[in-house]
């Protein structure tokens, strides 16, 4: 029995999203309703937005890389839901059934994020973030911290295993005078799709990156190295 009728088009934002999901997770869980989110298999990092689609049914999708690969092939694709599977048409007749994967089998969010109290919060623009992750691979540094220091929030891009290596700094907030902290993550962890951000971090333990203008939030988990005091 199709669960639907309704077939929906895909946003640009809405495809622009699920692309950076399956860098973070190859498989994912859509519910019903209008959010989706994905989490790391590691658990160390998720996310979370709200599209302008509805969804009627829960369907997963096992690869998601594939998934889109295959709605790239028609020009203007429509989606029709059904209960085990997802009919992709194009304009001039063609589909695919495209069938989903058991939920059990999938890596998926199990619970909403709690943030915890923010201790500090800086603004990241879509160019200095991009500036980052460039130093990041030019010079081979696997980590990004935020240092708060003197009044000062710098983001800095090292190696926290090697002391002695290079490192690229910017100076993105301001920070009460006497708070100092050193907040830790790994570049390769921080998959952000393009755009300015606002970042809000709690005492040691993830930092809150959500998007300026998309309905869109990430939660990355602090490295064990991280430090806080005031």
């Amino acid at each position: 029995m199709t669960t639907t009728t309704t077939a929906i088009t895909l946003s640009k934002n809405t495809l622009s999203i699920l692309k950076n999901f399956a860098s973070m997770n190859s498989n994912i869980l859509v519910k019903p309703g209008n959010t989706i989110r994905t989490i790391t298999p590691s658990k160390n990092g998720m996310a979370e937005a709200t599209v302008t689609e509805t969804f009627d049914v829960e369907f997963g999708i096992w690869d998601l890389n594939k998934f889109l690969g295959v709605i790239s092939l028609f020009s203007t694709p429509t989606l029709e839901f059904d209960d085990k599977f997802v009919t992709i048409s194009g304009a001039n007749g063609s589909s695919v059934k495209y069938f989903y994967s058991e939920p059990r089998l999938l890596t998926t969010p199990t619970k909403q994020v709690n943030m915890p109290s923010t201790v500090a919060s800086i603004s990241l623009s879509e160019k200095t973030f991009s500036e980052l992750q460039k130093a990041s691979s030019v010079l081979q540094l696997p980590d990004l911290s935020f240092v708060g220091n003197d009044g000062k929030i710098v983001a800095t891009v090292l190696d926290l295993g090697d002391p002695t290596t290079n490192s690229y700094k910017v100076e993105v907030g301001t920070i009460e005078k006497g708070t100092q902290f050193r907040f830790n993550f790994k570049m390769e962890n921080i998959r952000l799709l393009p755009g300015n951000y606002h970042v809000n971090f709690a005492k040691n333990i993830v930092g809150e990156f959500s998007h300026e203008t998309l309905d869109l939030t990430y939660w990355f988990a602090m490295e064990n190295t991280s430090t806080y005091n005031a």
